[in-house]
């Protein structure tokens, strides 16, 4: 079964597709979430808030989440230490 990880709003992902979870303001990844959603990869899970993590998942596809990547992480970890 998936393992399936919160990341704000009721959003969640499936944490076994996670490849990385990183902040946006460098410009490399903002060039990647452009290119996401200029080809409709990216889902915005911010709600309206401010982006402050940046999920990249298998497939190319990009998941926006207002949660600092610490948050996430954190989140990440804790569900592990349970099973």
């Amino acid at each position: 079964m998936a393992k399936l990880l919160h990341i704000g709003f009721g959003n969640v992902v499936n944490e076994e597709k996670i490849i990385a979870i990183v902040h946006p303001e460098a410009a490399p990844i903002k060039r990647l979430v452009t290119h996401a959603r200029e080809n409709d990869l990216a889902v915005d899970a911010t709600h309206g808030r401010k982006t402050k993590s940046v999920i990249v998942m298998e497939g190319q596809q990009v998941v926006l989440s207002a949660l600092l990547p610490e948050t996430i992480v954190g989140r990440s970890l804790d569900t592990s230490e349970e099973t």
